[in-house]
């Protein structure tokens, strides 16, 4: 690969996407898994991975919302 063949990036492009929003939208996504318990399924196997995944996606949130608070995390990713 040579330098005229790579793709040339301004630094507005590789800004970061809203936090907040990302945040609304894991705890949304968290909310909706939730909801699959009432479907067509039987045992609990599935409910497990839901309830799994749901706590996962709400520790990520938690976790990286108290690491930018203390200063562990920068504010600019």
């Amino acid at each position: 690969m040579s330098a005229e063949s790579d793709p040339v990036y301004a630094p507005d492009q590789l800004k970061p996407g809203n936090r907040k929003w990302a945040r609304r939208g894991a705890l949304g996504t968290a909310a909706a898994m939730l909801l699959f318990f009432w479907g067509n399924h039987e045992g609990n196997t599935e409910n497990i991975y839901l309830v799994l995944f749901s706590v996962g996606l709400v520790a990520v949130v938690i976790g990286d919302a108290v690491l930018r608070r203390n200063g562990l995390k920068p504010n600019d990713q």
